[in-house]
This record gives C-alpha cells, sequence and structure tokens, in this order.
C-alpha cells in the first residue's frame, strides 16, 4: 500500500516532467491533442485504426479536407516511391498540421519500412521509444514498443553490430510489456556494459528497467553511474528521486527534486515538485 500510495504522489511528476525532460517530437497544443483511449485494466492491445480514428474527430473542416486529398494521393499510389512520398505526407500532416503523435510516427514507420535504410529506420523506432519513456499507460506503452521492435528488427538486419539499435530493442521487451520474460530485454543490454560500462543509454536502459521492477537498489546504482559522468542530466536526477522516494529515502529524494525543481523552467513542473517535496518534509 505504501509503494502504491507513493506511486500515486510521484506520478503527476512525471506526467508533467515527461514533456520537459523527454521533448517529444510533436509539440502538442495546450488541452493535449495526444489520443487518449479508455483502456480497461485487462486491455493489452491498441488497433491503429483506433488511435487514428480517434484522432480525425480532432481535426477542423480544413483539415479533414487536407487529409484526405493526402490519403486519396497514397491509395492511388501504385510505385514504392509513390507510396514512400505519400507516407511522409501523412507524417508531415499530423506532425505539423493536426500535431499528433502517434500517426505521425505510424506513418513515418511506415515510410522508413518501404525506405529500408538504417538512418531512416532507427529514427523512426527512436520516436516511439522516446515516447515509450514517457508512457505510463499499460496498453499505450505496449503499442508504442511493438512498433519500435519491428523498426528495431529490421535495422539490426542492416547493421548487427549497432549496440544503439541493440539497446533500443532490449529497452522494447523491458519497458514495452512486449514479453513475459523481461531478461530479453536485460541480458544484451548487461553484455554490452560489460565490454562498455560508460555505455550511459545501456545504463540508463537498465536503470528504467530497475526502477519499473522495483528493484531500486539496483536502479540507483545505474542512475548514479550516469550522474558521476553526466552530473548535470536532469531526466536522471528526477529517476534517481523517484527511486529514493518510492524505497522510503525522504532525506536523498528531497535533495535530488531540489536541484531539478532549481534547474528547470517549467513552471508546472516546478510545482509538481515542490509539492511532492512538502509532501515528504511532512
Amino acid at each position: 500500500m505504501k509503494k502504491q500510495r507513493l506511486l500515486l504522489a510521484s506520478g503527476g511528476i512525471i506526467l508533467v516532467a515527461s514533456l520537459f525532460f523527454f521533448g517529444r517530437t510533436v509539440p502538442f497544443k495546450t488541452g493535449g491533442d495526444k489520443v487518449q483511449l479508455v483502456q480497461s485494466p485487462s486491455a493489452r492491445s491498441i488497433d491503429f485504426k483506433d488511435l487514428l480514428a480517434k484522432a480525425k474527430e480532432k481535426l477542423n473542416q480544413s483539415q479533414k479536407k487536407q487529409l484526405l486529398f493526402i490519403e486519396e494521393e497514397n491509395n492511388a499510389s501504385q510505385s514504392k516511391q509513390g507510396q514512400i512520398k505519400s507516407f511522409h505526407q501523412l507524417a508531415d500532416f499530423w506532425k505539423d498540421s493536426a500535431k499528433v503523435f502517434e500517426p505521425y510516427a505510424y506513418y513515418l514507420a511506415e515510410a522508413a519500412k518501404l525506405e529500408n535504410s538504417e538512418k531512416s529506420l532507427t529514427f523512426a523506432a527512436h520516436l516511439f521509444l522516446d515516447n515509450l519513456m514517457a508512457e505510463s499507460d499499460f496498453a499505450m506503452a505496449n503499442w508504442l514498443a511493438g512498433n519500435a521492435k519491428v523498426l528495431f528488427d529490421k535495422a539490426l538486419q542492416i547493421n548487427k553490430d549497432n549496440d544503439s539499435s541493440k539497446i533500443g530493442l532490449a529497452a522494447c521487451y523491458i519497458l514495452g510489456n512486449i514479453s513475459g520474460n523481461p531478461m530479453e530485454g536485460i541480458l544484451p543490454v548487461k553484455e554490452i556494459i560489460q565490454r562498455n560500462p560508460d555505455n550511459l543509454y545501456a545504463q540508463l536502459i537498465l536503470g528504467l528497467g530497475g526502477k519499473k521492477s522495483g528493484q531500486y537498489d539496483k536502479a540507483i546504482e545505474h542512475f548514479n553511474y550516469i550522474l558521476q559522468r553526466q552530473p548535470k542530466n536532469l531526466e536522471v536526477s528526477l529517476h534517481l528521486a523517484e527511486c529514493y522516494d518510492l524505497k522510503g529515502d525522504k532525506v536523498n529524494a528531497v535533495k535530488l527534486y531540489e536541484i531539478v525543481k532549481q534547474a528547470i523552467p517549467n513552471k508546472e513542473a516546478k510545482t509538481e515538485l515542490q509539492n511532492r517535496i512538502n509532501q515528504l518534509k511532512n
């Protein structure tokens, strides 16, 4: 029960601060244009058709006409290059005009699959992964991870020695609820760290995995390793603060929350952090 209370208390911090730390590629408007689906606790999958339908409900008439034109052009495209062009047009529409992340990432991924270059595949994969790191909904995390996994798999077929892609693929297993065996993700990352302990991306993923699984001491070890080398890394400082918070170490949690609060410009995040600091001090 104590752990659950702490999760609820600190959850608002991550939800607010994630926009600052993780920096979504699509700048959502105030009020939120991120697609929200009502999911039952037992829900385990999301269909892109449902996401797209929900996203289209938010469009104005001018946007609907613009989108219909692009979709018709996409349906009429017969050549591979024509489809790639149409998918990029759809991605640009959802990014620049509608400002909704999920269709943007999906269509960019479809273009990347047809282009089949390591650069385009990994770029699209990391879009999904970056949002996965800030996602708390089980079903949405699963959808993001599933899409990222397909792209990382294809990228590794082109370059099997890319450690960044190996770590990204592992993160899908560790953070994305796509397997009942999280060791599928953990072991490859541990192998990379054994070869190169200063691979801070690998350290971050293992830290996030430890935090998610409740292994706070292990997570703290990984996050501290990063901060020793990147003392101004506020994203990691916040994750470390939450790990201390969740294991009941109020002193270290407050210390780190204070550091993050002083460094970030986002007023809403500052307020959430101060609220949590006050709770811990009282």
